[in-house]
């Protein structure tokens, strides 16, 4: 077959389909215009009004209330909190050396576990040291009891000097012996007590309070003076640092330096859903401010009693710097954001609505914020149902949790079950 009649094979199949297709979609409306045709007599009006009732935005559902929450604007003490986000540091934090070079015989501690402070948490062969020291002490008693005798002896000749039995140039040598070896018993206390110091060292104590690390070295390994052995961090009490913009130091430092009572500080977990550690307060103020980041730093301290901070942690900081005295506070769900700023829809005593602009002072809790203008204490706003409002629109306004009740049946529906019903018993007859 030529390429000619391939195309018009292709073209009529087109024009036939189109064509049933222009049938069946224009024979349901024919129909429907001819049995409108037939029955356009008594029938047609009772559509018509029914048209009239239900089809929406007409006269039966002009004036419906549109059922919505309302909640009242109340009046309270708003604590005023700055927020930022902190790192959790330890305390102290003691990387453990031992002070003498030895094998390392036991290890008394358990990592991750907490340590006290003057616990034994590793011991170094004592051997050499007990040795060294027990030397000293033998060498000290030495002398003293050579001390003992050269002051017998001066004590002796003391007596024979003044009738001529011993030279003065004697007494002399007797009196010389005698300091010489007060202050060799000296040199050996020293001595002793400077070898009982290297023998404690073979016993390393800690140093604070803390948690013990991840050891480093095992018994058996030999140490020396730069064997770091395990980390000993200290948690209760522990530290948050966080940084603050710059605008607010003025704020901070006036309530830091003139109030009477410590600025609160409540960590937070990163998601703010609870906080962590709410025992905290300010600490300390940094002493200038980081030019590359426009803020300064901010010291506080935590109790920590459930050990909820962990060093090297991230936690969402809240300093309250002031409390507002009667601050007008509403549901956050009201504030709406329009092309102006932030609005609410407030009832009218006619229980219609009107936009009334606010300006939102900062947060209360999760769930509510603070009006500084734009509303009165006992106002009424709407926090549910504000997507179907428009100012003037008129409202059934329902408390938290109440449920509008369902629309009683109109004249119209009840005469049209009326009729309905008599046609239904007529034809029955």
């Amino acid at each position: 077959m030529s390429r000619f009649w391939k195309i018009a094979l292709i073209v009529i199949a087109v024009l036939v389909v189109g064509g049933v297709a222009f049938r069946l979609l224009h024979k349901p409306e024919a129909q429907t215009a001819a049995g409108s045709h037939r029955h356009g007599g008594g029938q047609g009006s009772g559509d018509n009004d029914g048209k009239g009732q239900n089809q929406p935005g007409g006269p039966g559902q002009d004036n419906t209330p549109v059922p919505v929450t309302v909640e009242p604007t109340v009046s309270q003490n708003v604590p005023v909190y700055l927020t930022a986000l902190g790192t959790v540091t330890a305390l102290n934090t003691v990387t453990v050396n031992p002070q003498v070079a030895g094998q390392m015989w036991t290890i008394n501690f358990q990592e991750g576990k907490a340590v006290k402070k003057g616990d034994v948490i590793a011991q170094i062969d004592p051997r050499t040291f007990q040795a060294a020291y027990d030397q000293a002490v033998a060498k000290q008693k030495q002398d003293e009891a050579s001390l003992s005798t050269a002051v017998s002896t001066l004590d002796r000749n003391q007596k024979l000097v003044a009738n001529g039995y011993v030279a003065a140039l004697d007494m002399d040598t007797f009196r010389n012996n005698v300091a010489q070896l007060k202050a060799t018993v000296i040199a050996d206390e020293a001595a002793a007590r400077s070898a009982k110091v290297q023998l404690d060292f073979t016993k390393i104590i800690s140093p604070i309070d803390g948690v013990a690390g991840i050891r480093n070295v095992d018994p058996g390994n030999v140490v020396t003076t730069t064997t770091s052995i395990v980390t000993l961090t200290q948690i209760q009490p522990i530290y948050v640092i966080f940084n603050l913009p710059e605008q607010n130091l003025e704020a901070v430092r006036g309530a830091f330096q003139n109030g009477t009572d410590k600025l609160e500080v409540i960590a937070l977990d990163r998601s703010d859903a609870h906080p962590l550690d709410t025992t905290g307060f300010l600490q300390t103020i940094d002493n200038q401010i980081d030019t590359t980041t426009g803020t300064f730093k901010l010291r506080a301290q935590f109790n920590n009693p459930q050990s909820s901070l962990w060093p090297g942690q991230f936690v969402n900081v809240q300093l309250r710097t002031h409390t507002v005295s009667g601050g007008l506070v509403i549901p956050a769900q009201a504030v709406q954001r329009g092309p102006d700023g932030d609005f609410v829809y407030k009832l009218q005593p006619d229980q219609t609505v009107a936009m009334a602009p606010v300006t939102v002072a900062g947060e209360v809790g999760d769930s509510h914020v603070m009006i500084s203008n734009g509303l009165n204490v006992g106002d009424q706003v709407v926090t549910e149902g504000q997507f179907r409002l428009k100012p003037g629109s008129k409202v059934q306004a329902l408390k938290p949790g109440e449920v509008p009740k369902a629309p009683a049946a109109s004249d119209a529906d009840k005469k049209k079950w009326k009729q309905g019903g008599g046609r239904r018993g007529s034809s029955n007859s």
